[in-house]
């Protein structure tokens, strides 16, 4: 699993319990969540779980008003990214790459349409406006949330991802996160997962795959 590192320093322990959470789900990921299942759709980015899993429920705000939860991510499928708005590099490489595979299923009815979701981990900086701001730079689409961080672990561990906090020489800080996607079906399921690198032209031809054979 990727995540951001720490630039220097002893870890602190709640980044040696990270670490220790990050190897045990890589070493579970490599085993189970990315092995092709049988009887699912010919998918080559995307690596589905041998059956979606019912989230436990949780509750976001969404940035444009309005709460994010289960209900309101159904219809749809979703791709949900955990991420920042001070991150360096990883989260908008990832969003960018995410908008072209978008564009790529823009001509797909409005209602069939796959969203993207960004939820941001650092809710103390990532304010709605900023946050909205943000992800606008890279789609217009785009949904953003946050919460607090207490809601935002529960929802990241359910879609067996973490993040933490990690302080910087001068008293900044950078927040360390898993780099994968989270595919979420359209009852707002947890149905697999794209971990990086990713590529806009699969992701997007993936979804096709899936919107065209759900029910």
């Amino acid at each position: 699993m990727n995540t951001q590192t720490r630039r220097s320093g002893t870890l602190p322990t709640a980044l040696v319990i990270l670490a220790a959470l990050a190897a045990g789900l890589g070493l579970w990921a490599g085993q189970k969540l990315f092995l092709p299942p049988s009887g699912q759709p010919q998918v080559t980015s995307l690596r589905l779980l041998d059956a979606p899993r019912v989230l436990p429920a949780f509750q976001l705000q969404g940035t444009a008003g309005g709460q994010i939860d289960a209900a309101a991510l159904q219809g749809r499928w979703t791709l949900v990214f955990l991420g920042f708005t001070h991150c360096p590099d990883v989260c908008p490489t990832t969003l960018a790459d995410l908008s072209r595979a978008e564009k790529r299923w823009a001509d797909l009815p409005e209602a069939q349409r796959p969203r993207i979701l960004f939820v941001s981990v650092d809710p103390e900086r990532d304010k709605p406006e900023a946050l909205n701001k943000y992800a606008a730079y890279f789609s217009p689409t785009v949904m953003t949330a946050t919460g607090e961080i207490d809601a935002l672990t529960r929802f990241a561990s359910s879609l067996n991802m973490v993040f933490a906090k990690a302080p910087l020489d001068g008293g900044d800080y950078t927040i360390d996160h898993t780099a994968w996607v989270a595919v979420l079906d359209a009852q707002a399921r947890l149905a697999g997962f794209i971990r990086p690198p990713l590529d806009p032209v699969a992701i997007a031809a993936d979804l096709r795959t899936l919107v065209e054979a759900a029910p």
